[in-house]
């Protein structure tokens, strides 16, 4: 990975008190998500909905992606709580910096949601993800999710391009049509807002014609499955899309701060409101799935992501494993009837 990656992620973590337990007031939590076009922000709408039930006030806060998120969750601001890319644990405990991973060892996973598509936008003359060699390239803004993937992919596939241009999503979206840019990274659960934009582009006379100079690249190289879970893009997703379109997808995640085994008020405080967001998710899951992002009918709360360790404030609520079968419960009866498992 460039040195310039590297000095520009310890710069990111190390500013504003980074190893400094926060001592603000915990009567509100807050939960910095991505950007207002991204499913991010949504997510954490739909979880201070529910979070009332249990009385908690969750204040959903905009940011620049995965990076700025664990800067946030980990420094002195009111953000106890944050969505990122499941990929950043990995890119920050294989980093050559001290610092930077005794930052991730202190990160939780509350519960893993879903995943997201990479959507690697482009002029159509970039047939292949090979062709990005040599042209301008967003990589999005540094410290954001599309920054770190973008990045990690360009790498394990060795490909180096003329430019790495960092605009946030928007602007790289119009960058793009505009042939100011020849293709661009965004990672985001599918659909996403800023991609169906683009097919309503093709109503007005103005912008058609830009419309049929793009379309999204494959992204299906075998160094890329080694790191990233396959999928597809189609035209369920983005109605001006024809056919499918293989890429690659992350895992978003609900994280936090590591507040148990703490002594002062402001973690145990933490501590028990995390347990109670934890059951209230739990119990108003349905209701998510129904009535919240469409992501939502993909989550398995319980399911586990890679070498993330589970949050222990807010996992109080898991439920115990059920039993499988009848012929289960009949040999759990037999054992406590012969006093297995039972205290003597």
């Amino acid at each position: 990975m460039p040195s310039r990656l590297l000095s520009g992620l310890t710069m990111l973590l190390l500013v504003n008190g980074l190893l400094c337990v926060p001592q603000l007031k915990a009567d509100s939590i807050g939960m910095v998500t991505g950007s207002q076009a991204g499913t991010y922000i949504q997510f954490g709408q739909d979880i201070a909905k529910v979070a009332r039930n249990a009385d908690l006030d969750i204040l959903v806060k905009e940011s620049e992606g995965s990076l700025d998120n664990i800067r946030r969750l980990v420094s002195r601001e009111n953000a106890a709580l944050g969505i990122v890319q499941s990929d950043v644990l990995g890119f920050l405990s294989r980093s050559t910096d001290s610092q930077v991973r005794h930052v991730a060892a202190r990160l939780r996973l509350i519960f893993p949601f879903y995943n997201e598509e990479v959507h690697l936008f482009a002029r159509k003359q970039i047939r292949h993800f090979e062709d990005l060699a040599g042209v301008r390239v967003v990589v999005g803004m540094q410290g954001s999710g599309n920054w770190l993937t973008s990045n990690n992919l360009l790498r394990l596939v060795n490909v180096t391009p003329a430019e790495r241009i960092e605009l946030p999503p928007p602007e790289a979206v119009s960058a793009v049509l505009r042939g100011d840019a020849d293709a661009m990274f965004y990672v985001a659960g599918k659909p996403v807002k800023l991609f169906t934009a683009v097919g309503e582009l093709q109503k007005d006379p103005q912008y058609a014609s830009l419309v049929q100079d793009v379309h999204f690249i494959p992204l299906n190289h075998e160094t890329m499955l080694r790191e990233y879970v396959a999928s597809a893009i189609g035209a369920s997703d983005y109605a001006w899309l024809e056919g499918s379109v293989p890429t690659v997808a992350v895992k978003a995640v609900l994280i936090s701060f590591d507040f148990s085994g703490r002594s002062n008020s402001y973690a145990q405080q933490r501590c028990e409101q995390l347990g109670r967001l934890g059951k209230a998710i739990r119990a108003n899951f349905a209701e998510l799935k129904q009535t919240g992002h469409p992501k939502w009918r993909e989550v398995d709360l319980d399911q586990e992501i890679g070498i993330w360790k589970r949050d222990t404030c807010s996992q109080l609520a898991r439920p115990r494993r059920p039993l499988q079968t009848e012929d289960d419960l009949l040999r759990a009866i037999s054992d406590i009837l012969k006093g297995k498992g039972q205290g003597r």
